[in-house]
């Protein structure tokens, strides 16, 4: 959002799609460069714009898109959004709020791409919920952390990912 010259607030949304899950043993170095190209290097640099970009002082918001599996044990996609996440909290102390949102699986094509119907249900099942999450669970929350309502949310990773723990 622009006032003037000036951005306002910044959702940064960069993702690479998991269409497997490897050990780290099994993780190649091109699996996990991709994860770091996309999910840390895009955040990186909307964050460093933001970063000189947005006023400091009060006013600003920041929301970076994480995910849940950032606390799992996916050697490269984990790491790469725990970047994001640690990035996102570096910004909170330029009194611009800075905030993750952190989604579990939600359905979406790139959330599809490359899954079986039995992975699918077994994402389903594990969720307390018992459902995928829709971007519509998700996109309220964001929206949420760029108001003036969310003045006092600064520094946080907010799971929306219907229960998973």
């Amino acid at each position: 959002m622009l006032h003037g010259d000036a951005a306002h607030i910044l959702v940064a949304c960069a993702g690479l799609a998991v269409t497997t899950y490897p050990s780290l043993a099994a993780t190649t170095a091109a699996e996990f460069d991709a994860a770091f190209a996309v999910n840390t290097r895009g955040a990186f640099l909307c964050l460093r714009e933001a970063a000189n970009r947005i006023p400091h002082g009060g006013g600003g918001r920041i929301v970076a898109v994480s995910s849940t599996l950032a606390a799992t044990l996916l050697p490269g996609y984990a790491a790469s959004k725990a970047a994001v996440e640690a990035m996102a909290k570096e910004l909170k102390r330029t009194r611009v709020t800075a905030n993750c949102v952190a989604p579990g699986p939600v359905a979406t094509e790139l959330f599809f791409a490359g899954k079986s119907e039995e992975m699918i249900e077994r994402f389903k099942a594990g969720n307390p919920m018992g459902r995928l999450g829709e971007v519509g669970d998700i996109a309220p929350v964001v929206g949420f952390l760029c108001t003036d309502a969310a003045e006092w949310v600064n520094g946080q990773v907010i799971r929306v990912n219907g229960g998973i723990a």
